[in-house]
């Protein structure tokens, strides 16, 4: 009795643990059909698998709107198709897929190609997919269309353009007038005097009388405003530019740098041999102007090195100071109107700007511009 009574006690328990597996197991087919039934219904993402290949093995609905391609027309295919034909002839999908490979899983962000061929600005996430034995078993690729983003990037960059613009202007114009008032302003005054002076300057008879001398301080005095008006002139735009041509101009600023505020600078070239556009000439003069104007202001430096040089498809312009530097923001420069002009003329002639500072140890811009894009015809 007391054995039956025991066996009877077990067998709620055996059948127990026979029925805990198989709800587990329920489970799990539910899990993973709610995930792929989530997967499959959100728009905001394109999320799909990729085969070890590249090859396109699953399609959502977030990828069909973003990409425009009905699944079984994009199904199997590579997914370089995704990308623009300059990123495919640099093989930028492969690259992308062994940097998954690599570290993971990697993050970028460019423009991609819909079907319709028009492009979007896309964030992009690929993810190396492994087995537990560690074995490649293809890719993870989330997609998202932050075009309407960059839009709005691109608006606020255009405001703050606009608003350095403005800005600029208006301080120049201050300049000006300042220049005007209290130099050239003063100096026509002192002649006036002069000038009057020799009115008074009369015999009995009433004929004008005056010395050698007074004349010739008069010509001196015409002399200087002279000069300040080509120093006017010259601050707005150098005549030298255009006249002999970026380098000459370049040594004149460097030069007049030197003289007027003491600072040791030094210019190192080995662009001569190319022969710049106009409108490249006018960016670069303008970037070290730009620069130089920043350092008098803002760096306490007593050095300063320029150099221009060419390395292979780019021309690389450098301008690094001594002084007290600056701890750089996560888009250092983005608020400073100075850099913020310099950026747009680089963006303007297709090439890139890096800046580089830390407290108490200077302060580097680094440009490379596309030679192709700077030089005057198409040799290169």
């Amino acid at each position: 009795m007391q054995s039956r009574d025991k066996c009877s006690r077990q067998r709620p328990a055996d059948d127990q643990r026979e029925a805990v597996p198989a709800r587990s197991s329920i489970g799990r087919l539910l899990s993973d059909e709610h995930f792929r039934l989530l997967v499959e219904t959100v728009e905001d993402y394109a999320i799909f698998l990729l085969d070890p290949a590249g090859n396109v093995a699953t399609w959502n609905n977030g990828a069909k709107r973003i990409k425009g391609y009905e699944a079984d027309e994009i199904m199997g295919r590579h997914f370089s198709v995704f990308y623009p034909p300059e990123d495919v002839a640099a093989g930028k999908p492969e690259s992308e897929l062994a940097l998954a490979i690599e570290k993971g899983h990697i993050e970028d962000e460019g423009w991609r190609v819909r079907r319709d061929e028009s492009r979007f600005w896309a964030n992009v996430v690929i993810t190396a997919v492994r087995d537990a034995n560690g074995t490649l078993r293809g890719f993870a690729k989330v997609t998202r269309d932050m075009t309407d983003q960059l839009r709005l990037a691109e608006l606020q960059h255009a405001r703050e353009l606009s608003t350095h613009v403005q800005t600029a202007r208006e301080n120049e114009r201050t300049d000006i007038a300042r220049e005007l008032h209290d130099d050239l302003g003063q100096q026509l005054a002192a002649l006036k005097m002069q000038l009057a002076a020799l009115d008074m300057d009369v015999d009995a008879t009433g004929l004008a009388r005056h010395r050698v001398s007074q004349t010739q301080a008069m010509q001196g005095q015409i002399d200087t405003i002279i000069a300040s008006v080509r120093r006017i002139a010259a601050g707005l735009r150098p005549p030298i530019l255009d006249d002999l041509g970026l380098f000459a101009a370049i040594d004149w600023l460097v030069s007049d740098f030197r003289r007027r505020y003491g600072i040791d600078a030094t210019l190192n070239n080995d662009t001569e041999a190319l022969d710049f556009n106009a409108s490249a000439s006018t960016a670069i003069f303008r970037l070290i102007q730009e620069a130089l104007t920043n350092i008098v202001r803002h760096a306490e430096a007593s050095e300063v090195r320029i150099d221009i040089r060419r390395v292979d498809a780019d021309c690389v312009l450098s301008i690094e100071d001594n002084g007290r530097g600056a701890a750089l923001e996560a888009d250092p420069g983005t608020k400073s109107f100075g850099l913020l002009g310099m950026r747009e003329r680089v963006r303007q002639l297709r090439g890139t700007i890096a800046i580089d500072s830390t407290p108490g140890r200077g302060f580097r811009i680094l440009t490379k511009l596309p030679v192709e894009t700077i030089i005057t015809g198409s040799a290169v």
